[in-house]
C-alpha cells in the first residue's frame, strides 16, 4: 500500500493550507473566496451545458482552487530552502523578473508545474521575491537588514 502523497496533492494541501493563514490574517480575502464559491455555483446551475463542459474535462474539481500565491524572502538560503520544498510539490521557477529596474531591490521568479498532466490536476504558482541588500542604497538600512535577516529563520525545525 502507498502511503505517499503525489506532488499534486501536496501542491494543492500547501495551496490549501495558505489561503487558509491568508484568510486568517485578512478576513476579507476569505469573504471574497465565498463570493467566488458562489458565483461561481450560481453560474454552473443557470448554464448546465458549462457545468457538463467543465464536468467533461474534469474541471469542476479545481474551479475552486487558488491559483496563485506570493512569499518574500530575505536571503539566498531562504530562497534555497523554498526551491527544495517548491520541488517536492512539483513547481519549477520559471521567469525572472529584475524589479531593481523600478528601484526596488528585489529579484522574482514564479514556481509552478510545467507539464500538462500537473497543470491540470492544479496550477497554483507561487510568485516568490528575493530581497537584495547589494542593493539597497542607503547603507545603515542595508545593515539594519541585514542584521535582522541573519537573526531570524523563517523555517520551523519540523519544517526542515
Amino acid at each position: 500500500m502507498n502511503h505517499f502523497l503525489s506532488a499534486d496533492a501536496i501542491r494543492t494541501r500547501f495551496s490549501q493550507a495558505m489561503s487558509a493563514m491568508y484568510q486568517q490574517e485578512v478576513p476579507q480575502y476569505g469573504t471574497l473566496m465565498t463570493l467566488v464559491q458562489r458565483v461561481n455555483e450560481g453560474c454552473l446551475t443557470e448554464r448546465p451545458a458549462l457545468k457538463r463542459r467543465l464536468a467533461a474535462a474534469d474541471e469542476l474539481d479545481r474551479l475552486n482552487l487558488e491559483r496563485h500565491g506570493a512569499i518574500r524572502v530575505g536571503t539566498a538560503q531562504e530562497l534555497s530552502t523554498l526551491r527544495q520544498m517548491f520541488a517536492v510539490m512539483g513547481m519549477e521557477p520559471v521567469g525572472y523578473y529584475d524589479l531593481s529596474q523600478a528601484g526596488v531591490p528585489v529579484h522574482s521568479t514564479a514556481f509552478r508545474p510545467v507539464s500538462d498532466a500537473a497543470l491540470r490536476r492544479n496550477p497554483f504558482r507561487i510568485f516568490t521575491s528575493l530581497l537584495r541588500l547589494e542593493l539597497i542604497d542607503d547603507l545603515s538600512l542595508r545593515e539594519k537588514a541585514a542584521a535582522i535577516l541573519a537573526q531570524r529563520d523563517i523555517f520551523t525545525p519540523r519544517c526542515r
